[in-house]
């Protein structure tokens, strides 16, 4: 029974490990082919931008698979207490480049804590109510967070230029017509559900894209 047991850790970890990894490239690979200005600028009304998006998934696991194990992320980070949001967005002094490194330093900060410690191995999060946790608990919530963020930069990337998918190799060519006459399709029956006193077309869905000011 206990070898069983040790089975269905030892898959379950290795699950959402290869989940996490997946999506992290996904996450990357939305800022491909963007320009400095794309990448960085605000499409939400409350500023959500696809750089600062990646910036905050690293310090987010720099956090989660660093301090709370007792296994600090060797660079230095903002305190916990001291979150103002600043990781969500890009100074201009950032490059690019270095906020992937991050990322990627703390992909693989996180990978060997994921490595080295059993799925039932304790952490501490002080800013939980519950604060006593699993190392299961912080892979689905670090899982959670980013799949949640990666489907943000999903949104923004289409607004930006139409492109979607997770990886280059399964990407499929702008189908315009066929995405118009959808999106007419959809317009239609929300019309209809609504009596028809909306209008709309195409462009509402879209910020255009844009270079800098």
């Amino acid at each position: 029974m206990a070898r069983s047991c040790l089975v269905i850790d030892d898959f379950a970890k290795d699950d959402l490990h290869g989940q996490l990894r997946s999506i992290r490239q996904a996450l990357v690979w939305k800022l491909e082919g963007l320009s400095e200005y794309d990448v960085r600028r605000p499409l939400t009304a409350t500023g959500t931008n696809l750089l600062g998006l990646v910036k905050h998934l690293a310090t987010l696991e720099a956090w989660y698979f660093g301090e709370v194990f007792g296994r600090p992320f060797p660079e230095p980070l903002g305190r916990w207490q001291d979150a103002d949001g600043s990781d969500l967005w890009v100074t201009p002094g950032e490059t690019r480049e270095q906020i992937i490194d991050f990322y990627q330093r703390a992909w693989g900060h996180a990978d060997a804590t994921i490595e080295e410690l059993p799925v039932d191995a304790p952490g501490h999060v002080p800013w939980w109510s519950r604060p006593d946790v699993k190392l299961f608990n912080i892979m689905v919530h670090v899982l959670q967070e980013t799949t949640r963020h990666a489907g943000h930069a999903d949104i923004l990337r289409e607004q930006l230029d139409g492109r979607t998918g997770v990886r280059a190799e399964y990407e499929e060519q702008i189908d315009t017509a066929a995405r118009e006459a959808y999106w007419a399709k959809i317009e239609r029956a929300a019309q209809e559900a609504a009596g028809g006193s909306h209008h709309a077309d195409l462009s509402d869905t879209h910020c255009p894209v844009g270079t800098a000011p």
